[in-house]
Parts: structure tokens; sequence; C-alpha cells
């Protein structure tokens, strides 16, 4: 009776010696290239972190331009509204604006990279109607 699938007596068929000293050669590849592909993993993660920072800014801004035009709306400072909604790490990175009805916040998001930090900038914008 032949065997079934290709297997030997001895094991499987087409395996001898020399194929055994390629697998132990072969020995760390994996580790070697993950090493290899750590610092784009590394760049994307960066990347990733830092669209997070800018999208979490945006809100932000947003959130202060509201709470300026509501200050606008109350009579009080519209500049003074807008600072107090914002966390304390970003209010030296803000700027505030009035146009008439209006308020503009303008904010620059953390970054790791100064060079970057310089470019990025978001901005919203909330208006109040008189009546």
């Amino acid at each position: 009776m032949r065997p079934a699938l290709g297997y030997a007596r001895g094991g499987l068929s087409g395996r001898g010696r020399g194929d055994a000293a390629r697998f132990r050669a072969e020995r760390g590849q994996a580790t070697l290239e993950l090493l290899g592909l750590l610092p784009v993993l590394l760049a994307v993660a960066l990347a990733g972190a830092q669209l997070l920072a800018i999208g979490y800014s945006s809100v932000l801004a947003g959130n202060a331009a509201e709470a300026g035009a509501l200050a606008l709306a109350g009579g009080g400072d519209p500049s003074a509204g807008a600072r107090t909604a914002l966390p304390g790490w970003s209010r030296a990175h803000a700027s505030v604006s009035v146009l008439g009805g209006g308020v503009r916040v303008r904010l620059r998001p953390p970054s790791l990279l100064p060079s970057l930090a310089e470019q990025l900038e978001v901005s919203a914008s909330a208006a109040v109607e008189a009546r």
C-alpha cells in the first residue's frame, strides 16, 4: 500500500537534513522583521496621536467660541468667557477675536514636534443674533 498525501515512513516526504539546517538558519527572522517595522509603527502611532490632538483642540475651540458668544449675548466680556471655557494648558495657545456679534477662537494643538506646532492651528466661530 502506498502512503497517502506524501507521507513516508520516516515522516514528511521531501524533508531531509538540508531542510532542518535551513529552518535553523531562519531562527530570529520574525524578530528582525519586527525590529525593522518598529520605526514605521512608531511613526503611524505618533501621526494618530497628533490627529487626535488636533480633533480635541477643534472641539475645545468650538466650545470656547460658544461660551464667548453666550457671554456676548449676556452683555459680558466674550474674550473672558471664551478663555474660561478652555482648560489651563490651552489658554496660552488660544487667541480670541470678536467681530460684531461673532466670536472666533483660534487654538494651536499640542505637538511633539515644535516645527509642526507652529504650522497647526484650528479655529471655530460662534455668533449671536440681536433681537
